[in-house]
């Protein structure tokens, strides 16, 4: 590159916040202990969420198999194709995801085969209220360690209201200067001046200055206190940051947003570029997912995979929304026929439901934005929104497996 992503001030910054954290080997170290079962469901008792927990287990013993699907149907996968990885959006929170389970149940034992996602995303913003009081941890434990997805992405937004003394801190420790206003006599937030657009609504995607030091330490903040390993980005910013402060820690991963990545090949180039200036040893990337843009066509994300694999970088996935919310994008968006025209071509494919294709109360963008006590009164309805995504995944996954193609679920789908 003619010019370095990066300036020498810039690593600084990010390796003073690193060591002010433990170091990369602590941080790899505590996330790994907070992803143990047993550490959690410690934690959570304490917290008041067994009960919960409890029921979690015994739901999930009566989830549907795929094996089950597959042995009826005679299934038999043709090895040219490319293999499917389910994912589903929107489970904002313990309340939430605990309704998708129990209606997930309760479809089992009328027949509906609803498997569990094998990757699931969360936008939910990462207040101190949800990291530390035990509804995040509750929400991975039911996610990761009872339904056994792959892969669990929560979202930081920069926007999110901190103490002021966190502020304080950062500036101190990072020698930078963070443009703010006061939220309350405790909090603070960082003042964006694009707010009241929709990239200003959506919570922090205007990464301005060295705000990117604040989405660092809100997701190593988050990843200590819950074992969270995998996070949305907000910015172009934050995906060099990134690339470069998770490079010697092999358990943060980080999913790039369709809104701002690969919508064309070119887009593509430039992402690869980044990623390969700050390669890990083993020549991954904390990059570990890519959403390919709404407006891509076929032929372009299977082109994107061609040039991914020879660029040498490895154990990236890529993934394309399958269904869409209207206020995300166009109505009545379905990609369906793309994806099979990408799975039967060879690529592999991670297939995403932001919707069920159906237009259902909650099912928007809005509901990403939810206060907590509103989240928390609507999380039979937000639950039901999610359970339909499943739903659609599931069935839009057994049909790929009646054409020979290998559709993954997450584990509890298989035990």
């Amino acid at each position: 590159m003619h010019y370095a992503l990066l300036s020498e001030n810039d690593m600084k910054a990010m390796d003073a916040l690193k060591s002010h954290h433990g170091g990369a080997k602590k941080i790899d170290h505590t996330i790994e202990t907070m992803r143990d079962f047993e550490t959690r469901k410690r934690i959570l008792s304490e917290k008041g969420y067994g009960e919960m927990i409890a029921e979690a287990e015994k739901m999930v013993k009566s989830f549907p198999k795929v094996e089950d699907f597959e042995r009826k149907n005679h299934i038999f996968y043709d090895k040219k194709f490319g293999t499917a990885r389910s994912q589903v959006s929107g489970f904002q929170g313990a309340k939430v995801t605990h309704h998708c389970m129990k209606k997930i149940a309760q479809g089992s034992q009328s027949g509906e085969l609803c498997f569990v996602p094998n990757e699931m995303i969360s936008v939910v913003a990462l207040s101190d209220n949800y990291v530390y009081n035990g509804d995040l941890l509750a929400t991975l434990t039911m996610a990761e360690n009872i339904m056994k997805v792959s892969k669990f992405c929560n979202t930081n937004l920069i926007g999110i209201p901190q103490p002021e003394s966190r502020f304080r801190e950062l500036e101190s420790l990072t020698k930078k200067t963070f443009e703010r206003i006061k939220v309350d006599d405790s909090q603070s937030r960082l003042l964006l001046k694009n707010q009241g657009t929709f990239f200003g609504n959506f919570g922090g995607i205007e990464v301005a200055n060295d705000n990117h030091l604040v989405y660092l330490d809100g997701i190593t903040r988050t990843a200590l206190a819950t074992g969270s390993n995998f996070f949305l980005n907000p910015s172009w910013s934050t995906i060099v940051a990134i690339c470069y402060y998770g490079r010697d820690i092999a358990n943060i991963h980080i999913k790039v947003s369709m809104l701002l990545s690969t919508q064309n090949l070119i887009q593509l180039r430039m992402l690869l570029n980044i990623m390969k200036e700050y390669l890990r040893d083993d020549g991954t990337s904390p990059i570990y997912e890519i959403n390919i843009g709404n407006g891509a066509s076929a032929d372009t994300f299977i082109q994107a995979s061609k040039e991914l694999k020879s660029s040498g970088i490895k154990g990236v996935s890529f993934s394309a929304h399958i269904y869409i919310n209207p206020d995300l994008g166009m109505e009545n968006f379905n990609w369906t026929e793309n994806m099979h025209k990408v799975l039967e071509s060879g690529t592999d494919m991670t297939f995403k439901y932001e919707s069920d294709g159906q237009a259902r109360e909650m099912d928007t963008m809005a509901t990403y934005f939810l206060s907590e006590a509103d989240r928390n009164a609507s999380a039979d309805k937000i639950g039901d929104v999610i359970y339909f995504k499943s739903l659609r995944a599931s069935k839009d996954g057994m049909d790929l497996m009646k054409r020979g193609i290998r559709a993954e679920f997450g584990g509890s789908s298989y035990e």
